[in-house]
């Protein structure tokens, strides 16, 4: 470990122009579990079992909103989760001017509480939430203190997080705006992800830079392509990994 880490070290003093593509192994530390692991759910309208992957889509959403809102919050919101020492050191990069943007898959906003500034939020954030009706922003408080469906103040419309749920497509600016990190960048740096979710796997294959590194306890499809792959966990190794610059 001591030779690797000696590597990614070197890499990233060279570097000027870095990108980090993230997944739920990120916040892993931050004590937020991957929805998956989730148990699903028991549907009384449908009568019949739900699998995490149904209860958080848009059709889910439209005909089923309670249930839907009973699942996410309690397996896609957590409001006592705070940043941890992958954030930290992420945001410690940016500061030091090495690090140009983030591309995560997260929707839990800790990159901006740690206090990175150029986050791209493929599946959005459970912090912005808005009325279908009359588009009135509310916070995850406001979601989470609602008693079953959260209805907007102004007119009574359904409040929907601004989370991408199976079935819908991504944004198409935020998607152009990692795109352009991701292609302009001398090094890449992909943590805690398996690259198994599409359509954000695909973003990797717009990297044309100097060096890809990948850090995830598991293999992935990508380790083949990569300069470096470290299989540790990622909080300890981005840790260790600025610390020594």
């Amino acid at each position: 470990m001591n030779e690797t880490m000696n590597r990614l070290i070197s890499i990233l003093k060279e570097s000027s122009n870095i990108v980090f593509f993230g997944g739920a192994g990120v916040s892993t530390a931050s004590n937020i579990p991957d929805f998956r692991s989730a148990d699903g759910i028991f549907s009384k309208k449908l009568q019949r079992n739900v699998t995490p992957e149904q209860a958080v889509s848009h059709s889910f959403f439209m005909y089923n909103t309670e249930e839907f809102y009973d699942f996410y919050k309690h397996y896609l919101v957590y409001p006592q989760a705070r940043p941890n020492a992958c954030h930290d050191a992420l945001a410690r990069l940016e500061e030091m001017g090495k690090l140009r943007g983030i591309v995560t898959q997260n929707i839990d906003g800790l990159h901006q509480m740690a206090g990175s500034g150029q986050v791209y939020e493929l599946h959005g954030s459970v912090h912005r939430n808005y009325c279908r009706k009359c588009h009135a922003f509310y916070d995850a408080d406001y979601v989470l203190q609602a008693d079953g469906v959260p209805t907007c103040e102004q007119c009574g419309g359904i409040v929907k997080p601004d989370v991408v749920l199976y079935e819908e497509g991504l944004d198409d600016d935020v998607v152009s705006g990692a795109i352009c990190a991701i292609s302009e960048a001398d090094t890449l740096i992909v943590g805690g992800t398996s690259l198994v979710v599409y359509p954000a796997a695909g973003l990797l294959r717009y990297f044309n830079g100097k060096h890809l590194i990948l850090i995830n306890k598991s293999e992935t499809q990508a380790d083949s392509m990569a300069e470096l792959v470290i299989h540790e966990d990622i909080s300890v190794v981005m840790k260790e990994a600025v610390e020594g610059l």
